[in-house]
């Protein structure tokens, strides 16, 4: 019997959900840098969001990042992340 494979899963910081990890987007928190990770392979502390619209809000106004990363989260770091699922505004 072939051996399956195993989907790795995250949870979604926003709605808490969990899902394929490959469908999120990751931020990185590493020293004293917090940047997109595209490669999914960045050392450092991890936070995973879904590609839902409602989450990306949600990311924003709870300002999440600072609860996950219990810092200062910049405010580039969130509009960098709007810009990546919404484009450019």
């Amino acid at each position: 019997m072939p051996k399956t494979k195993k989907i790795p899963l995250r949870m979604c910081i926003a709605c808490r959900e969990l899902k394929e990890k490959r469908s999120m987007l990751r931020v990185v928190k590493n020293d004293d840098k917090i940047f997109i990770d595209f490669s999914s392979k960045a050392a450092g502390r991890g936070a995973y969001i879904c590609d839902n619209p409602e989450c990306i809000k949600k990311l924003k106004k709870g300002r999440l990042l600072n609860k996950v990363f219990s810092c200062n989260v910049d405010e580039g770091v969130y509009t960098a992340i709007e810009e990546e699922y919404f484009g450019a505004k």
